[in-house]
């Protein structure tokens, strides 16, 4: 049985592979899922707040920030990465 996936995330994390070689084919098939609901998340232009700044910050980065836990400055909202710190994109 296929479940739907779920789009509330952009997330991806590999599963632990199995050690019983019969469950093989199930495990590919839940990764395959999440994998697909997390490209389609970002497909469909979706970005989830994020409650810490990135360790390793890049030039263009975007990021949806909580406001709360995270404040690069002006509180929640989208902020970019440019000239070595954070901006509110508005």
């Amino acid at each position: 049985m296929v479940r739907t996936p779920n789009l509330g995330t952009m997330n991806y994390s590999a599963g632990q592979l199995p050690t019983n070689p019969e469950d093989l084919i199930r495990f590919l098939q839940t990764e395959l899922i999440k994998i697909q609901s997390a490209l389609e998340s970002l497909s469909a232009g979706h970005v989830d707040a994020v409650y810490a700044s990135p360790r390793k910050p890049r030039e263009g980065d975007f990021r949806l920030a909580d406001g709360t836990q995270w404040d690069p400055g002006s509180g929640k909202g989208f902020y970019g990465y440019y000239n070595s710190a954070w901006h509110l994109l508005g």
